[in-house]
């Protein structure tokens, strides 16, 4: 188990005329990271810094932070100190900055990339989560109807389904779910991608 945000959360910190956004949201991929910071950008064509730091999987062995043309570690690394002050994984925050005019200085930027984290966390709820896996199952349509059932029955989200030539779904199982898991096996046809063991 491990402690992330539940859902987005936006705070907008002020520092001597200059606006920064603090935006957090739940990811679970690098390149889910990469597509709301395009997102981001293409949505706030007049800021001139757009920084960033995430965390993922429950080792939190996987992050990245920018500082997006700020000073060295004067924006990046204060945005990850609170991903790790709150204990937090599988989570994304980016700090939009509209420059006011007036030069911050290094702990000035420091104070205010940390104070816009801080307060976009502080605006969303904190939850425990654990790790899941993505597979890919196809079946028949015979055997549509006891395949939704047992998703229906469970904590399973669906990401994609294909229903066009065979059915096709990619869903997210948390990898505590082995029974889900075993019923699923039991139904005969399935296919999974990747195999799973018995």
């Amino acid at each position: 188990m491990f402690l992330t945000v539940k859902k987005e959360g936006v705070a907008i910190y002020k520092e001597k005329a200059s606006k920064f956004i603090g935006v957090v949201k739940p990811c679970d991929s690098a390149q889910q990271a990469k597509e709301f910071l395009k997102e981001l950008r293409n949505n706030n064509p007049g800021c001139v810094h757009v920084c960033y730091a995430y965390c993922l999987g429950s080792a939190k062995t996987d992050f990245k932070y920018s500082d997006d043309g700020e000073p060295s570690n004067s924006a990046g690394a204060p945005i990850y100190g609170q991903i790790r002050a709150f204990n937090l994984t599988n989570v994304l925050i980016a700090v939009v900055r509209y420059y006011g005019g007036t030069k911050l200085g290094v702990g000035g930027l420091i104070k205010a990339y940390k104070m816009a984290a801080k307060l976009a966390i502080e605006a969303t709820a904190i939850i425990e989560d654990e790790d899941k896996q993505i597979i890919e199952i196809s079946f028949s349509y015979g055997k549509l109807p006891f395949v939704m059932n047992e998703i229906k029955a469970s904590k399973v989200q669906v990401l994609n389904k294909d229903f066009s030539i065979s059915p096709k779904m990619s869903i997210c199982i948390p990898i505590s779910d082995q029974v889900f898991l075993g019923r699923l096996k039991a139904i005969d046809g399935i296919v999974f991608n990747p195999p799973i063991n018995n």
